[in-house]
C-alpha cells in the first residue's frame, strides 16, 4: 500500500512540474525563415504539453570564445552579455533547439560565436536533456550546417533529437518558408519527438532511474 501510495504521489509531481525547452534563434532576423522554423516547433512541443521560450541573439554581432579560462572560476562567461543570460536560463530548461539561417553553407557567425562560449562556460548545465537544430535556407548548405551545430550536442551527453527528415526548411523568407508543406511537417514532428523524449526522461527520473555515471575525462594529446 505504501509503495502505491508513493507511486501516485511520483505521477501527481510529474504532471505537476512545468517543463520548458529554449528555442535559439541564431538569426538576425528576428522574425524571418529561423524563427518560422522556431515557431513551428513550438506547436509540436506545446501539444506534448511542453512550454517553449524562444531567445533571440539579436542583430549585433556576438564575439567568439577568446579561451581565457575565466569561465571555469566565475561559472559563467567573463563577457558578460547574451551568453550569461542564457546560461541564466539553463537551470530551468528540460531541452535545447538551436536555429539558424544558412550563409556560405555554414551556421551564422554571431551564431557560432555564442555556441562555442555557451558550451565552454555551462556544459554542465546543458548535459543530459536533448537537444536538436534546425536550418534555414533559400536553396543549399543545410546539411553542413546541422552537421556543425549538432557537434555541440554529441560533444556534450546531450540525446539528439530527430524527425523524420533532416531539420530543415526552404525558402528565401518566412512567407516562402510557410509553404515547404515537408519542411513545416518535419519540424512539427521535432517537437513532438521532442517532448516524447522529455516525459520519457522525466517519467524514468519519477521512478528512480538514474543519469549514466560519468569515467574520470581521459585527455589524449596527439603530441606530447
Amino acid at each position: 500500500m505504501g509503495n502505491d501510495r508513493n507511486r501516485l504521489q511520483q505521477i501527481e509531481n510529474q504532471e505537476g512540474k512545468e517543463m520548458r525547452v529554449i528555442l535559439l534563434n541564431g538569426s538576425p532576423h528576428k522574425e524571418g525563415s529561423t524563427h518560422t522554423a522556431l515557431a513551428e516547433v513550438a506547436k509540436g512541443l506545446q501539444a506534448q504539453g511542453i512550454d517553449t521560450k524562444e531567445i533571440w541573439i539579436g542583430n549585433k554581432p556576438v564575439g567568439g570564445c577568446t579561451a581565457c579560462g575565466a569561465c571555469g572560476k566565475l561559472g559563467k562567461c567573463a563577457y558578460d552579455d547574451l551568453v550569461n543570460e542564457i546560461i541564466a536560463e539553463l537551470d530551468e530548461c528540460d531541452g535545447l533547439v538551436v536555429g539558424s539561417p544558412v550563409y556560405y553553407a555554414s551556421p551564422n557567425g554571431s551564431l557560432i560565436g555564442l555556441m562555442d562560449r555557451l558550451f565552454y562556460a555551462a556544459s554542465s548545465k546543458l548535459a543530459f536533456k536533448p537537444g536538436a537544430c534546425v536550418t534555414a535556407a533559400r536553396r543549399a548548405g543545410t546539411t553542413a550546417s546541422l552537421d556543425a551545430l549538432n557537434k555541440y550536442f554529441l560533444f556534450n551527453n546531450m540525446p539528439l533529437v530527430s524527425s523524420r527528415y533532416w531539420n530543415m526548411v526552404h525558402g528565401g523568407n518566412a512567407t516562402d518558408v510557410c509553404q515547404d508543406e515537408e519542411g513545416m511537417q518535419v519540424m512539427r514532428q521535432l517537437g513532438l519527438n521532442m517532448g516524447w523524449l522529455i516525459r520519457c526522461i522525466e517519467n524514468g527520473k519519477q521512478n528512480g532511474i538514474k543519469k549514466p555515471e560519468q569515467e574520470n575525462k581521459i585527455w589524449t594529446n596527439y603530441i606530447r
